[in-house]
């Protein structure tokens, strides 16, 4: 069971992206914490241990592919949501087989966004703690 606040990491490799929506999921308020990589990632995610991952597709090294492979591997079983600014259906379908909860083409939209983190917490907090 999720107890607020909800953590929610970010990987994008673009650091306009992690400082917006790092702005935009913290007004809900969730606690967030932004990596530039997959490989910051996978490092630090066992001391921020996030109960939702927003995950680039499209990075330089290790991929978002990769990434979940990875976490996968390391048996970190944290939803992931897939964000990406090169939408295509073979991307979207691998993302989907590796167990993301939702994969979201950019510009990102900020109701969709924040409806699909909660849908993918195993308890979804209920609206007026998170506001």
């Amino acid at each position: 069971m999720v107890k607020c606040p909800v953590r929610v990491a970010i990987v994008d490799d673009d650091a306009s992206v992690r400082r917006a929506l790092s702005r935009l999921l913290r007004t809900v308020p969730f606690e967030v914490t932004a990596y530039s990589s997959g490989p910051e990632l996978l490092l630090h995610i066992g001391t921020f241990k996030p109960h939702c991952i927003l995950l680039d597709l499209h990075m330089p090294g290790l991929d978002g592919l990769e990434t979940q492979r990875q976490l996968a591997k390391a048996e970190f079983r944290v939803p992931v949501i897939i964000i990406t600014g090169h939408d295509n259906r073979h991307d979207r379908e691998a993302s989907l087989a590796l167990g993301a909860r939702a994969y979201i083409a950019k510009p990102i939209d900020a109701d969709m966004l924040i409806d699909a983190i909660r849908s993918s917490l195993s308890c979804k907090p209920n609206r007026t703690s998170l506001m």
